[in-house]
């Protein structure tokens, strides 16, 4: 899902927790340079209304006189200059040089934030989470500076702190792998927003405390789930709102069983962020005993999704595993889902929506003959059904998979003799000539 931009990050370039002093060459009542020259080089370095002259003069400036009295307000000059140019690199120079000056300035800390966190949740790189949440619990903590207004500070701890909560939040649950802590620091960041900017520019963390109530292991909830998934569904774009419902719906059944009283959810979700302290929804048959029901309702069990099979599998009890798996057997079979990890012999997929959440093989598929290096798929590719491109197995072996403290109840699915079967090109039927056209009359 496209991520919203911070609008209210816009505005703070409008802000200086260091403010330009007005300089004369000689004042006794405010910030003085006593060097003609140095006040020159500084009017000469703040008047650039070119962005590129004037970072380029003001790293001048701090190189000729690296101890002014001004080098701070340089400094947060260059900070909003490199920023709004979006130049990440030299921003971060800048702030790590301002935080050397004022190890307090929320500002330089801010952008650092911002920065750091999209870099690691780009790469998932845990240094660079780590650093970006580090920088955010110390951003919370930091005093209002002496002479600057209650309403600047109000603007700009109201813009900064849901963020600090938000890079918090992703180092959990990327770096750490905590989703419970994840979900208080995203319930801690969306606290903090109007009913107007919840439905903006916090619906992309409401769909990470979705995406986290739905994870396995302690934190998982899928109550709350089915709530923020639908809060996020009743305002996302029209675009994405086919990418978030088969979630929704998938977690809602889970817990559920069935879908109805979802459209009730979803109405009660747009009037708030918050679910009230009475939601209930009623919990399903266990899934062993909703396995053991379709199975009894379904005539032929060949007739059920590769997903179901899988469930029935994971989570039926052994009796009703084994039913299925004796009809199965030696059976081939499409793989339809999410490559996890592939070799030219051994391909990985994740196929239920659990599996593809938690990035985890549902399918190992042993392939009769050796792919080629450059028709190896890459991690994220999807096999869908013809006329994309497939993959097919022969079900082999399957083994259940006990939950554990991280990870819910799960069957390990192995298909020998694979095959890739590339995608179908539409043929296009050779033009008939028309009536009058005799070949050879031209």
């Amino acid at each position: 899902m496209k991520k919203f931009v911070f609008a209210s990050v816009v505005a703070l370039a409008s802000l200086s927790l260091v403010h330009a002093p007005s300089l004369r060459a000689q004042d006794s009542d405010q910030i003085t340079i006593k060097d003609p020259a140095e006040f020159n080089a500084y009017q000469t370095a703040t008047t650039q209304s070119d962005p590129k002259a004037k970072t380029a003069a003001l790293e001048s400036f701090l190189q000729s006189y690296p101890q002014s009295v001004v080098k701070k307000a340089v400094l947060d000059m260059l900070v909003d200059t490199y920023y709004a140019q979006g130049d990440t690199d030299k921003t971060l120079s800048a702030a790590g040089r301002m935080l050397q000056v004022d190890p307090s300035n929320l500002k330089a800390i801010l952008y650092s934030v911002l920065i750091k966190k999209a870099q690691g949740g780009k790469t998932a790189d845990a240094q660079t989470l780590d650093d970006a949440a580090a920088l955010a619990q110390k951003g919370l903590t930091v005093p209002k500076p002496a002479g600057l207004a209650d309403d600047e500070w109000k603007k700009l701890t109201g813009a900064a702190y849901p963020i600090f909560h938000s890079a918090i939040a992703l180092d959990y649950a990327v770096s750490k792998k905590d989703f419970k802590a994840a979900e208080a620091e995203y319930k801690a960041e969306l606290m903090l927003y109007s009913d107007d900017q919840s439905k903006t520019v916090g619906l992309v963390d409401t769909l990470h405390l979705a995406e986290a109530y739905a994870m396995p292991g302690a934190g998982q909830d899928l109550v709350q789930a089915s709530w923020f998934y639908s809060r996020v569904w009743d305002f996302a774009p029209p675009a994405y709102k086919s990418q978030i419902e088969p979630k929704l719906e998938y977690y809602y059944k889970k817990y559920h069983g069935a879908l109805d009283g979802l459209d009730s959810i979803k109405t009660q979700a747009a009037a708030t962020t918050f679910p009230p302290g009475t939601l209930v929804i009623t919990p399903a048959k266990s899934p062993a005993e909703q396995i053991h029901d379709l199975l009894a309702s379904t005539p032929d069990l060949n007739s059920l999704a590769l997903t179901d099979k899988e469930t029935v599998l994971a989570l039926g009890s052994k009796e009703d595993a084994d039913k299925l798996w004796a009809l199965l057997k030696d059976k081939q079979t499409p793989v339809p889902g999410v490559v996890i990890e592939a070799t030219a012999s051994v391909i990985k997929v994740a196929v239920t929506q659990d599996a593809k959440d938690a990035k985890v093989p549902d399918f190992i598929v042993n392939l009769k003959k050796p792919l080629d290096a450059k028709d190896v798929p890459a991690a994220g590719f999807e096999f869908k059904l013809p006329p994309a491109a497939e993959l097919i197995g022969t079900y082999d072996t399957y083994t259940q998979i006990p939950a554990t403290a991280t990870a819910s109840q799960s069957a390990q699915i192995v298909l020998r003799d694979g095959e890739v079967v590339s995608e179908k090109k539409k043929t296009v039927a050779p033009r008939k000539p028309g009536a009058a056209h005799r070949p050879g009359a031209e």
